[in-house]
């Protein structure tokens, strides 16, 4: 059914009406079409438009709908109607009659639909929150599960100096409590009632938009009708904060696929995220998190289309918008479950302890305490920095690392090395010795932990 066929004499070319169908994309809307069309009735009857029998009617009309689409998801999916509003409208004139042409009355497609994405962007927002928080949770609990393991930390992939394991992930859960706040704020720009600004100008029925915005969960209403059909910036907002996420996402995959490799060998990752090869038997793949790190370029990809969409329209509506909602879909559908898969990695990550605390060992990941210790002394810390540098080189010569030196070799180098040295470049010392608010001593790392959880709880 056309329901806006009254001007027009001759038919519809085929492929243009298969073109111009959005049905079989925002069909996923069609709930929030119902309880959009549901709090309208009840408008409509407060404004003198309906009867109250009138209201009914349409109220048990369209309950029966979602009954029927609960029952039988293949109804909506084989219609040919040309979008999820004509679908409802024509099923509920099949089924009420009369009653069911007057539901339309002063309510345009593009209020319609402009209500029904913010109505579905906030229950989606609310579901990525969920899994952004499950997240986090897994991160607290691998934590405080090897808060005594110590892993190098790198700086340009090569190594740079010794961190907890836990300080490690605690550096991940800080990222996501960021994704977390800015779909918060994302949510609070979607919280926004567009519904009663017509087509553009508004609706010239007395319709109390108010008390429509307190019967469909808003807590604010739209302020002008031009923008309301045609804003598309808390779309803009959820696409931003999910391709943040995705890229938290996908640098996390990064780390745990050179972690788990063969050769660095700190964590190992379980069969349940691992795939093997066609051909080589001994293979044991990262493909979870290889996938996770690929769909990074996808939501970003719906990031840039969407903006791109936008960035030459005219107010107010126009049917580019119908693009918009694909993109929607797509990103929701991969970063919910980019975050699932990711849940399931962290929880069977395995940490090999043993591996870890060998690879602290070399590479000079205590040259800075060295020159700490220096400066400490008094040595002005370029000129330490200079001096740790030969050292070093030293080292190299000699195929040792710093601990390997004798006393008496560092004081060929300078006379402010003392036996207290040793200790100053003992793995744990250096640890400690970062005991700086958000450093990694274990100290800070345990109280930074406390907090997480607690922030998280407060999360609920």
């Amino acid at each position: 059914m056309k329901i806006w066929g009254g001007r027009f004499s001759d038919a519809m070319d085929e492929a243009f009406e298969r073109f111009n169908r959005s049905l079989p994309v925002d069909r996923r809307l069609v709930l929030e079409d119902i309880e959009g069309s549901i709090a309208y009735a009840k408008a409509l009857e407060k404004a003198g438009i309906l009867s109250s029998e009138e209201l009914n009617q349409i109220g048990k009309g369209l309950s029966e709908i979602k009954k029927r689409i609960d029952k039988e998801p293949e109804w909506i999916q084989e219609s040919a109607d040309e979008d999820v509003h004509s679908f409802i409208e024509a099923h509920l004139i099949e089924l009420i009659g009369e009653p069911a042409s007057k539901l339309h009355t002063g309510r345009s497609r593009n209020d319609q639909i402009a209500l029904d994405t913010r109505l579905y962007m906030k229950r989606a927002t609310i579901r990525v929150q969920v899994e952004i928080k499950n997240l986090m949770r897994d991160m607290l609990k691998q934590s405080r599960s090897h808060l005594d393991v110590v892993i190098p930390g790198y700086t340009h992939l090569r190594k740079a100096q010794p961190i907890l394991f836990a300080h490690y992930l605690l550096a991940y859960f800080e990222m996501f409590r960021r994704d977390y706040d800015r779909f918060q704020d994302c949510f609070r720009r979607t919280d926004v009632m567009p519904l009663g600004s017509g087509a553009l100008a508004g609706n010239s029925f007395a319709i109390d938009r108010d008390s429509l915005r307190i019967e469909l969960g808003f807590s604010q209403l739209t302020r002008n009708s031009l923008d309301a059909v045609s804003d598309r910036d808390y779309q803009f907002d959820f696409l931003s904060a999910a391709a943040i996420t995705m890229i938290h996402l996908s640098r996390l995959a990064e780390d745990l696929i050179l972690y788990s490799s063969p050769e660095f060998g700190f964590v190992e990752l379980s069969e349940a995220v691992t795939t093997g090869s066609s051909i080589m038997p001994q293979k044991k793949n990262p493909d979870s998190l290889e996938l996770i790190r690929g769909k990074s370029a996808r939501i970003l990809g719906h990031l840039c289309s969407a903006l791109t969409l936008m960035k030459g329209l005219p107010l107010a509506y126009n049917k580019d918008l119908q693009e918009d909602k694909e993109l929607l879909f797509d990103t929701l559908d991969n970063l919910v479950d980019c975050l699932l898969v990711s849940q399931v990695v962290l929880k069977t990550l395995k940490v090999n302890r043993a591996v870890a605390s060998k690879a602290v060992q070399s590479g000079f990941l205590n040259a800075t305490d060295m020159a700490d210790y220096l400066a400490r002394k008094g040595m002005p810390f370029r000129k330490a920095h200079e001096l740790v540098g030969k050292l070093v080189l030293h080292c190299e010569s000699k195929g040792i690392e710093l601990q390997g030196l004798t006393l008496a070799e560092m004081q060929t180098f300078s006379p402010l090395i003392r036996e207290d040295v040793f200790p100053a470049l003992a793995v744990e010392n250096a640890l400690e010795a970062h005991s700086v608010f958000g450093g990694t001593a274990p100290s800070r790392v345990r109280e930074a932990l406390e907090q997480a959880d607690s922030d998280l709880n407060a999360y609920e």
